[in-house]
């Protein structure tokens, strides 16, 4: 047979197998993963009803119990007769601190719940019973391992949120704007019931407008066409290394851009001490300061304008996390010491809201003020406030 006859039939069928492809990939989509978790472990209810599948966790009360028709449950203690887990489990009781990678001393071993106590049987040792109100967290002995003795590659363990906006307007005058931001965070490790090892945190974020008014003749005066833009990024990236549950050390740097102060580059480099004042499941709040080198470049260019600092930054950061709503805020103070004058400030909001899955609403302000920008005509304002709203999509660890 000839080539042509087969190139022929090759092009005919190659748009009917495009064209099932999705319907393809939708049912294999919808087809129910086979379920291979053994189903070795017991958990009996108050009112006698018996599940049989495996433990996941607890965390503050909270049983996740795996069940093969049912998927994952998540139960309270007060309605728990009995728990027997046959697979290595370790236990933390709250009162007793376990910091960093003091989790190697948990006992680890099978556990039975009843009568409001926990028991671990480590092996050859004996049982150690904990009260159920104070099993702060239990884990199995991979997961323990694995944020122990492990670190997540570069790419994994990252939360965060993308958020993207924009406006456009055609009438007399055309007009639009395009506003966009990228946060993201990893704490090591990556689970709540062991101290933080160390943070690595970048964000970033900015806008872009123009408003363009065509030329014309009024009255026989001839007006030009104008344009007015404006523009304000920012970028900074923060690691923060843990020598005490509440301590750290850290280094830091941020680029800001802002058209409407006139200021080109400011730069950042600088390291400090941070020291986390609140932390609980709902909120978190750190305070830094740091010694840093900055630089500012001025778009008007003159010589007196653009100057090299020795200064600090003195930040408070807060984060509340609700059911409907999760609330960041950040205050910054960054004087200079070789020109009291070039100092600056800046607060930042933002109101996040879940919607569907990982996508939800934020609505952000970012108030900025910049003490010294040099003389221009019109005069630059020293204070310059956005407002920003747009569609986010949340980025989740998986490791």
């Amino acid at each position: 047979m000839s080539l042509l006859p087969r190139i022929r039939r090759f092009v005919f069928v190659l748009p009917l197998i495009i064209a099932a492809m999705p319907l393809y990939l939708r049912a294999a989509a919808k087809a129910p993963a086979e379920d291979k978790t053994p189903e070795t472990d017991t958990l009996v209810l108050n009112n006698g009803d018996t599940l049989h599948g495996r433990l996941v966790q607890e965390v503050n009360g909270a049983v996740t119990f795996h069940s093969h028709p049912l998927g994952d449950l998540t139960i309270k203690w007060e309605k728990i007769r009995e728990l027997h887990a046959t697979e290595d489990y370790a236990v933390f009781d709250k009162t007793v601190k376990t910091h960093g990678k003091k989790g190697r001393n948990l006992p680890t071993g099978t556990i039975d719940v009843a009568n409001g106590t926990v028991t671990v049987h480590p092996a050859n040792q004996q049982p150690a019973p904990i009260p159920v109100k104070n099993a702060e967290f239990i884990m199995d002995r991979a997961e323990l391992d694995k944020q122990l003795n492990h670190e997540p590659g570069f790419f994994t363990g990252w939360n965060g949120a993308a958020t993207a906006g924009a406006t456009l307007v055609t009438a007399t005058q055309n007009q639009y704007a395009v506003s966009g931001s990228v946060g993201l965070v990893r704490v090591v490790p990556t689970v709540t019931w062991l101290d933080s090892r160390n943070r690595t945190s970048a964000d970033f974020s900015g806008s872009f407008g123009k408003i363009t008014q065509p030329a014309f003749t009024s009255g026989g005066v001839f007006t030009p066409a104008s344009v007015t833009k404006s523009s304000i990024s920012h970028f900074d990236a923060e690691r923060d290394e843990y020598f005490s549950p509440r301590f750290f050390v850290l280094g830091q740097t941020a680029f800001d851009h802002n058209y409407g102060q006139d200021l080109n580059l400011q730069q950042i480099y600088g390291a400090g001490v941070g020291w986390t004042a609140l932390k609980t499941q709902k909120q978190e709040a750190d305070l830094k300061a740091t010694m840093q080198y900055e630089k500012q470049d001025f778009i008007s260019g003159t010589s007196s304008g653009n100057q090299n600092l020795i200064g600090s930054t003195f930040a408070a950061y807060y984060l509340l996390k609700l059911k409907l709503v999760t609330l960041t805020q950040e205050l910054q103070f960054v004087p200079a010491y070789n020109n009291e004058r070039a100092y600056s400030a800046q607060e930042t909001d933002t109101f996040a809201f879940p919607a569907y899955k990982n996508f939800g609403l934020s609505v952000g302000t970012l108030d900025s003020y910049l003490n010294d920008p040099p003389s221009t005509e019109p005069p630059t304002r020293r204070n310059s406030f956005e407002f920003t709203m747009g569609l986010t999509y949340a980025f989740k660890s998986k490791y």
